[in-house]
């Protein structure tokens, strides 16, 4: 038996068999071949990309139909890749003069292109060697008869290890068979994380060593409440799983809540718990966990994986289906938050040494006013519905905020002149999520009509813990005294000036958080929809005093550590033996 620990990414107990999903190296013969053999290698060249443009297709395809037409746009560059003729041409001039077999050729063609790429210090033409390399795999497979394993095979549900899963692994893995994951790298708020939860299904990231020490086949248990991986468990140690795993499964059983009950605590104070949503497809979700309304609808996956931007009509379409499908809730539609992890496929963000202090979200926004002011058009003209709210990432100050909102308002006058409807009185939000815009919300609190607390960021902005690098993951602390802090300031400088705060971060959907964050006096929480369930329940449990009263003692703690035992015991003591069914 061997131990791993890593970072408790997706609550949740699974065992089962491992299934590695690492980097393939294939192995690419030279031949060389006859004159009169020529044209049979190219028709196999030919064949290989035919074969290939189907195999992408149906993927895609797949993709459009599960989890939506932006998601599977990502393929289209990969379609160009098949379609690009001088590559082609390059190809067929090899195996014609140098008199080699195909798969020789168009691996040193591949080769070329992508060395080039990689030399220039160019993102978008980066992320096209990427392109090049990854479609490249699928035609030398196809010429090399060699086929790859394949999940939608599988007769039996696995747990998923790589050293990474990108957004594209994720989104064409077979839902229904994956028990759960374990990755090398990753943080809490990484695209694995996040996937896992939404699904349900536990994960461990930021393992390190994990997939160097895991065959394909052999049995594993995942912890997601501990981050803990073990391989080739003992018989012991899969019985005491097993347990654990019934217990929760009982206490989740019996403790179903009804979805359009509110979260009011015991003496009446009423929470508005909200969901975040980043694709169509997630949206009847929305009422199946009993959400009121969106609390942060991501808009970057209309830009990302495409050669284009989104024109207004395209976005003006997406923007309100979403308000008339929500309706009579509010949606709160957060502005493009392009930067930090997230790039356009196009040239028009920059390389940077630290992304996430960079050229991102507002920043991009008011730099490039053109493609902000078509979304801003478009988002207004959704809110002729009267339920939409537009909110800014990424403000760092009131110069920021007068910006944006200056811009607004020379959408509004254009419409007008174009006599396109729109609520004139929308209200208009900032994001609270660098560390200088919580020590001035007093400020910034004057001109908005409300605050969300974007915790992902306002945490690994204020412990200086890059979210996205494994090292330093075990750094990202939502306890910490210091941000709990800063909430504190943000909710009192909000309430102050007569404005709702709300929070929609990852740690609004953490059940060990909701009372502290309903005792700091926090209006409205939005979450990932599984997790509402959960959160509305313990809200229940608890009457505002003692919410109060936990918040006002958590302040007097000087570690994250005791922060969160503290947090357990007093949830242990009023919960008692249902505190189990919170751990599903």
């Amino acid at each position: 038996m061997f131990k791993v620990r890593g970072i408790a990414a997706s609550r949740g107990i699974a065992i089962g068999k491992a299934f590695y999903i690492g980097k393939e190296e294939l192995t690419i013969p030279k031949r060389k071949i006859r004159h009169e053999d020529i044209s049979r290698e190219i028709y196999r060249l030919e064949e290989a990309l035919i074969d290939t443009r189907k195999e992408i297709s149906t993927l895609q395809k797949k993709i459009s139909d599960e989890m939506g037409y932006n998601h599977a746009r990502i393929f289209e560059a990969h379609m160009l890749v098949l379609e690009d003729r001088m590559l082609i041409e390059d190809v067929i001039t090899q195996i014609k003069n140098k008199k080699v077999n195909v798969e020789y050729a168009f691996s040193q063609s591949v080769k070329k292109y992508i060395d080039t790429l990689r030399k220039l210090d160019d993102e978008y033409l980066k992320e096209r060697a990427l392109d090049i390399e990854d479609v490249s795999k699928r035609v030398l497979r196809k010429l090399l008869k060699k086929e790859v394993p394949s999940l939608e095979r599988l007769k039996e549900k696995v747990i998923i290890v790589a050293h990474d899963l990108s957004p594209t692994d994720t989104a064409s893995l077979p839902k229904g068979k994956i028990l759960g994951f374990v990755t090398d790298i990753g943080g809490r708020t990484s695209h694995t994380a996040i996937i896992g939860r939404s699904l349900g299904i536990p994960a461990v990231v930021g393992a390190e060593i994990a997939s160097s020490h895991i065959q394909g086949g052999e049995i594993l248990i995942v912890d997601g409440f501990e981050g803990l991986v073990y391989i080739k468990p003992t018989e012991k140690i899969i019985k005491d799983y097993q347990k654990k795993m019934e217990k929760i499964e009982r206490f989740s059983r019996v403790s179903y809540f009804p979805k359009l009950a509110k979260a009011e605590t015991k003496d009446g104070r009423r929470i508005i718990i909200s969901a975040n949503v980043e694709l169509p497809e997630e949206l009847p979700l929305v009422e199946t966990y009993g959400a009121e309304g969106i609390g942060l609808y991501r808009t970057e996956y209309i830009f990302l994986g495409r050669t284009q931007l989104p024109s207004e009509e395209e976005q003006y379409r997406a923007y309100f289906n979403v308000a008339r499908k929500i309706k009579p809730h509010s949606v709160i539609i957060r502005t493009i938050d392009i930067g930090g992890d997230k790039f356009l496929s196009k040239p028009t963000v920059p390389r940077e040494m630290t992304p996430f202090l960079g050229w991102r979200a507002i920043r991009f926004c008011l730099a490039n006013p053109g493609i902000f002011k078509v979304q801003l058009r478009a988002i207004l003209r959704s809110s002729c519905e009267g339920n939409v709210k537009i909110m800014f990432p990424m403000i760092s100050g009131i110069e920021e905020l007068r910006e944006a909102k200056k811009i607004l308002e020379e959408c509004k006058k254009e419409l007008k002149r174009e006599n396109k409807k729109f609520d004139e009185n929308i209200s208009v939000g900032a994001m609270i999520e660098v560390p200088s815009a919580a020590l001035v919300a007093d400020i910034l609190a004057k001109e908005c009509d409300f605050f969300s607390i974007g915790t992902n960021d306002l945490i690994q902005y204020s412990l200086a813990v890059d979210r996205a690098d494994e090292k330093v993951a075990y750094l990202y602390e939502p306890s910490h005294p210091a941000v709990l802090k800063l909430i504190k300031i943000v909710v009192e400088a909000a309430h102050k000036n007569k404005i709702w705060v709300g929070m929609c971060g990852e740690m609004a959907g953490e059940f060990l958080f909701a009372v502290l964050l309903v005792g700091f006096g926090l209006d409205e929480l939005s979450m990932p929809p599984p997790r509402i369930p959960q959160v509305k329940e313990i809200i229940r449990s608890f009457s505002f005093q003692e919410a109060k009263k936990i918040a006002d003692d958590v302040l007097n703690f000087s570690t994250s550590r005791d922060v969160e035992k503290f947090l357990q015991e007093r949830v242990k003591s009023v919960l008692k033996e249902n505190y189990y069914k919170f751990l599903k």
